[in-house]
């Protein structure tokens, strides 16, 4: 899915309408009239909210009650549904909304199209693709938690895709920054045990990356990390430590890729230990982690260019 960018919508909240219009009309004839104008069906404001904070609250409490979740034309229109939800997220996310009223807009959201078969399908696939693709623009792995919450709260209890949901929201909720990484063993290429927690940490800092020699953006990473000067002389002058673990199961696989890391570097295998236990989230590789000497999360699944700005050397 290509990822569709937002329309600045200041505007929306600057919308009115007169508490008594159109009080007779059909809503369904003003949802018909919208479709045909391919137009996302924004909530009327009332004009009587004046303060914009007051206005934002009710554009997105109100957001999705004139979309028809049951319409799968309409669920199928991109150019409405997707970019209706890009314009959702913006406002959830733009820094100002507070989480009470984040958690009331999605759980209405949510409440639309748990009952519809098709529309709860494709604004599932829409969320995972915008907030948890770690690729996407729109990635916020605190929305995506907070969505998941309220999709949970909405779904049957009998519903078969709970335990899918509740092993995200788990996942998701593991390594934070802040939080202590948790710990796994792995072994070196002579196979001796090892443990995260019993790593030594120079200088108070650990690159953690956990990687796989035959994927292609592994390979990339890896090479843009090999040709990195800098990292090579930090790592050299004790000024970092980096841990790379191999994940996978081809153990002939990690053997022959082991010359190709960089001098300096543990290089582990934790026998597929953290994927089978679900330990960290591994939906993107590699997924690197910046750790202190204590291993508390100083930086989740970030990119290697973030990390190389955060320790500046």
């Amino acid at each position: 899915m290509g990822f569709i960018r937002y329309v600045l919508i200041g505007f929306l909240l600057s919308l009115h309408v007169c508490a008594c219009k159109n009080q007779g009309s059909s809503t369904k004839q003003d949802t018909v009239s919208v479709h045909s104008q391919t137009k996302f069906p924004f909530p009327e404001i009332p004009a009587t909210l004046t303060e914009p904070e007051a206005r934002k609250s009710y554009l997105l409490t109100h957001y999705w009650e004139q979309f028809d979740f049951a319409d799968t034309t309409l669920v199928n229109n991109r150019d409405v549904t997707e970019q209706g939800f890009v314009n959702f997220i913006a406002l959830l996310a733009d820094g100002t909304t507070l989480e009470e009223l984040t958690r009331e807009s999605l759980a209405n959201w949510c409440a639309g199209f748990v009952g519809k078969e098709h529309a709860r399908q494709v604004l599932t696939q829409t969320a995972d693709s915008y907030l948890f693709n770690p690729n996407s623009p729109f990635y916020n792995e605190a929305l995506y938690g907070m969505y998941l919450e309220a999709l949970l709260g909405k779904l049957p209890q009998t519903d078969a895709m709970r335990s899918t949901y509740r092993f995200k929201l788990e996942l998701i909720r593991r390594n934070n920054v802040g939080e202590k990484a948790t710990d796994f063993v792995y072994y070196l290429s002579d196979g001796s045990r090892h443990t995260l927690a019993a790593t030594p940490v120079k200088n108070d800092r650990l690159l953690l990356m956990f990687y796989d020699p035959e994927c292609e953006s592994c390979h990339e990473v890896l090479l843009q990390m090999a040709a990195d000067t800098a990292l090579a002389e930090a790592v050299r002058a004790g000024k970092l430590s980096v841990l790379a673990v191999y994940t996978e199961g081809n153990k002939a696989a990690w053997r022959k890729a082991l010359p190709d890391m960089p001098g300096g570097w543990t290089v582990g295998n934790d026998r597929e230990a953290v994927k089978t236990g679900a330990l960290y989230d591994l939906k993107a590789m590699p997924s690197l982690y910046l750790l202190d000497g204590s291993k508390t999360v100083l930086l989740k699944d970030a990119a290697y260019e973030k990390i190389r700005t955060t320790l500046a050397f």
